[in-house]
């Protein structure tokens, strides 16, 4: 006895195992691309957390500590002072998955404050 789907016997098998990395591959650059978001934030709120530590008067060595540990692992951290005012630059490196599906521009975060006057 034979039946209808004889012919197509473990097609939907093959269908699947074409397409599963298709849909693997596009996880992958969803969760990329949220890790890249996340990263953002996190050099936004490093910026902001050593232009103001900074304004306030605070020493730079134990400042440069806070921002990194604030922003995503390794980047980089740069600060300038210039007519009253300090800004703080935060640049991380976007996640390996997008670096290697092409350019993919990297998180960074500008923050400026003007410096406090002592009392």
């Amino acid at each position: 006895m034979r039946t209808a789907r004889g012919t197509e016997g473990g097609a939907a098998t093959a269908e699947l195992a074409v397409a599963l990395p298709s849909l693997v591959l596009v996880l992958a650059v969803a969760l990329a691309a949220v890790d890249l978001g996340v990263a953002q934030v996190r050099c936004v709120d490093a910026a902001r957390l050593g232009a103001r530590l900074l304004a306030r008067g605070e020493a730079a060595a134990p400042v440069l500590e806070e921002v990194r540990a604030a922003a995503p692992a390794g980047a980089l951290v740069t600060t300038a002072t210039t007519g009253g005012r300090v800004s703080v630059v935060v640049t991380g490196r976007p996640p390996a998955t997008l670096r290697t599906l092409g350019t993919v521009a990297a998180p960074s975060a500008t923050a400026v404050a003007r410096l406090e006057v002592s009392r």
